[in-house]
């Protein structure tokens, strides 16, 4: 249904905006895009006259109809139509039987392998595309009140900005009325907590056009924050018998060529910088360097398992056109672990990090999740490490973890990755969105290209080792993005930027507030001071407004011991208690972080 109404839409473009180019029209989650070259770029506003011309094609019910056609005849086609971006598709799947986008694209047009010789088409109306369908038999049978525009973006043709930017409409598409204003309701709402909006409101973060796109600014409430998360991971992998690294930011090629990064990861890295002694490569990824680590000495069977941690700084060679906020950015802070073990060790690793994660969503107060356990394929053998007996071993074992822990699990067959069996956590965040938070992965290839050996108890060499790669808390920034929408910037207190924020009742009250600030920190709390020329009202307002959890108006009886009147962030009524209880009260809440 959403692809048909993707095809629709470009149907209703074409009719309204003669001589318009046509990019691709992929389904998404709960609708589709289309990338478009308008003669003259739109604006929202037209946005309800498209839509409105593709109800009318609805109700002329016409027909989606599939045709099959030699690949020269359909680039002719389509030269013939001005249509250019399909015609570059098209020589393509000509030339390499793929087209080299992106999967959701990819899954338009559905060809990818040898040479292609014949394509299939679909038109409706005077509308006619590249693409693999199926769809429906007619417009009729997509619901009108079903189906919304959403909004327009900016768009590089196959996400490089060196290539023309098109006009990406974006629209959705239910099968009735009642979904589709269930989901626009949605839609308000993550506009609400876009992590982008709040971060700008609450100072957290910022991007600047002079450092580069994709490269965050902490700001000091936002740093606050990230310390914090930091401080937790910090806590509890010392309670889990971490030990803690750091490593370089950048290192030699042959490390990358040894761990197999490069060549198959390289469009994904900086470009190599070559100096005196050779060439260098910025950190995409900590695990070699961790593995680097592990072959610094040599290691007993009773030293294993050893996890090793860093909050590592990585760099992405991500394409301007596909950053977005700090879900998507080019340089990232990892919270990265990698556990060397031996092969009975496995379970109990695994077990380990996973009671990790649930542990951490305890705290975050974060529920709606899963995990999906991503396996090989004996069928496709060429896809994966040539390992039969760990895989089916690893595999059972990772099982009976999730069985054990009665946690909600689902099975990937033939998703592995080349290395090893996964455990993706899955989240269905508070505005909808579905999406992986952090990956458990165990890793059969890094002992053979490092040579990872241990003693064992007969005191021989045994490269049995086994490295499981963890990062519970996804990266630094987009876990970020992911607490911003889920709080929606209402912060625990443990996490608050600013936890009490004081405000005289005049001036003649400032020094006594500076110095009671300076007592209430020694305590180990955040807080301000707004002394600003404004009313008592506009103040307390202004800490309302900025979720502040705590607001203490200061005159004299609070500068005298006398019980203070305490404002508690989202409710009316205030609180009396003395400053000994208060702050007993809050310390309390900071260290059970709730």
């Amino acid at each position: 249904m959403r692809h048909s109404a993707a095809h629709l839409i470009a149907a209703a473009v074409e009719n309204l905006y003669p001589g318009s180019k046509f990019g691709v029209g992929p389904v998404v989650e709960n609708g589709f895009y289309y990338d478009i070259d308008f003669p003259q770029n739109i604006g929202e506003e037209e946005l309800q006259k498209i839509e409105d011309k593709a109800k009318e094609l609805i109700k002329a019910n016409l027909k989606y109809e599939r045709k099959e056609m030699p690949i020269d005849e359909a680039i002719k086609l389509f030269e013939s139509k001005g249509q250019i971006y399909k015609v570059e598709l098209l020589k393509d799947l000509k030339e390499r039987g793929t087209t080299k986008m992106s999967g959701e694209e990819l899954q338009e047009v559905g060809l990818a392998g040898s040479a292609v010789d014949s394509v299939s088409l679909y038109q409706t109306g005077d509308f006619i595309d590249l693409c693999r369908g199926p769809h429906l038999k007619s417009t009729k049978e997509i619901n009108s009140d079903g189906l919304k525009l959403v909004r327009l973006a900016g768009a590089y043709w196959r996400g490089k900005n060196e290539n023309p930017q098109l006009q990406r409409i974006y629209g959705v598409c239910f099968s009735s009325k009642e979904e589709l204003e269930n989901y626009l309701h949605m839609l308000e709402e993550a506009e609400k907590r876009d992590h982008r909006k709040i971060g700008a409101e609450q100072e957290l973060f910022f991007f600047d056009d002079l450092v580069g796109k994709g490269l965050v600014m902490w700001l000091p409430k936002g740093t606050i924050i990230r310390n914090e998360i930091e401080k937790l991971a910090f806590e509890e992998e010392t309670k889990g018998g971490y030990v803690r690294v750091r490593t370089p930011h950048l290192a030699k090629e042959e490390m990358y060529l040894k761990s197999g990064h490069l060549p198959y990861y390289k469009d994904s890295m900086y470009p190599p910088m070559v100096m005196d002694d050779g060439t260098y490569y910025m950190k995409a990824m900590n695990c070699p360097h961790h593995h680097i680590i592990y072959n610094h000495n040599l290691h007993s069977y009773r030293d294993l398992p050893l996890r090793i941690a860093e909050y590592g700084e990585c760099y992405r060679n991500e394409l301007s056109g596909t950053l977005a906020g700090l879900l998507r950015v080019r340089c990232l802070a990892m919270n990265d672990a990698h556990m060397y073990c031996r092969k009975d060790q496995i379970k109990q690793e695994f077990k380990g990090v996973l009671e990790m994660i649930i542990n951490y969503f305890k705290i975050f107060k974060l529920e709606n999740y899963w995990f999906r356990l991503s396996k090989w394929s004996p069928d496709h053998l060429e896809k994966y490490i040539n390992e039969p007996e760990n895989w089916e071993y690893s595999q059972k074992i990772i099982r009976e973890v999730l069985q054990e822990m009665d946690v909600k699990f689902v099975e990937a067959d033939d998703e592995a990755a080349f290395y090893g069996p996964k455990v993706d956590v899955q989240f269905k965040s508070i505005i909808g969105r579905e999406e992986t938070m952090s990956t458990v992965q165990l890793d059969f290839l890094a002992r053979e290209r490092f040579g990872l050996k241990y003693i064992d108890e007969n005191g021989r060499e045994n490269n049995e080792v086994f490295v499981i790669h963890r990062a519970p808390l996804s990266t630094h920034e987009r876990f970020m993005a992911f607490l911003i929408e889920h709080f929606a910037g209402i912060w625990p207190v443990w996490l608050s930027p600013v936890q009490i924020q004081l405000v005289t009742v005049s001036s003649k009250f400032i020094e006594g507030a500076t110095v009671l600030a300076k007592e209430l920190k020694s305590s180990g709390l955040r807080v301000e001071v707004d002394n600003a020329d404004e009313t008592v009202g506009n103040r307390v307002r202004k800490a309302v407004e900025e979720k502040v959890p705590y607001i203490v108006v200061v005159g004299g009886r609070e500068l005298e011991g006398e019980e203070w009147t305490i404002r508690l962030r989202g409710q009316e009524d205030q609180m009396k208690m003395s400053k000994k209880d208060f702050v007993e009260k809050v310390v309390e809440e900071i260290k059970n972080r709730s």
